[in-house]
């Protein structure tokens, strides 16, 4: 065999080495078929709301208060105490109308319960591990636990109280 004979063997073993052996995949190729439709249905995303916004009225929380019957009348006297130990005690962490590194205490009575509210303000550690909505403020507040003041039961109702007027 001559060279030239050699090539043109060589050439056309490439070529057909090259062009054949594989096949196309059909669904990636064109079509001239019309596929056919399915109806999907989308859902609108859903919306996650903030464990600070979220409305729980029906939890009690974790402690020692298990029922609280609060009087229509606030009593202004127990306020004014309440308002005393919150702005020593928690004004560090809270502000009474807006976020700060914790919730802010104004219309918190339109999400949680007084049950909610005292238990987590009179053992907060408690709340966090055990209450499902202290783990997510937990987590809405980057982690930043609340501070146990040690407060007596009587001082956190005048909290608790003083939160009665912050409308």
């Amino acid at each position: 065999m001559t060279t030239i004979q050699k090539l043109f063997t060589l050439f056309f073993t490439i070529i057909l080495i090259s062009c054949g052996g594989k096949k196309e995949k059909e669904e990636g190729g064109f079509s001239y078929e019309k596929k056919s439709t399915t109806e999907t249905t989308s859902t609108a995303p859903e919306v996650k709301i903030p464990a600070s916004q979220k409305i729980t009225l029906s939890d009690k929380g974790v402690g020692p208060v298990t029922s609280l019957e609060l009087p229509a009348e606030i009593n202004t006297e127990m306020a004014a105490h309440g308002a005393d130990i919150y702005t020593k005690m928690c004004t560090a962490c809270h502000r009474p109308d807006k976020k700060f590194i914790g919730p802010a205490p104004k219309g918190i009575f339109e999400r949680r319960s007084p049950e909610w509210i005292m238990n987590m303000i009179l053992n907060p550690e408690n709340m966090i591990q055990n209450n499902q909505e202290a783990k997510e403020l937990l987590a809405e507040f980057n982690g930043a636990p609340m501070a146990n003041q040690n407060l007596t039961m009587e001082e956190a109702r005048a909290v608790l109280e003083y939160f009665r007027t912050l409308k």
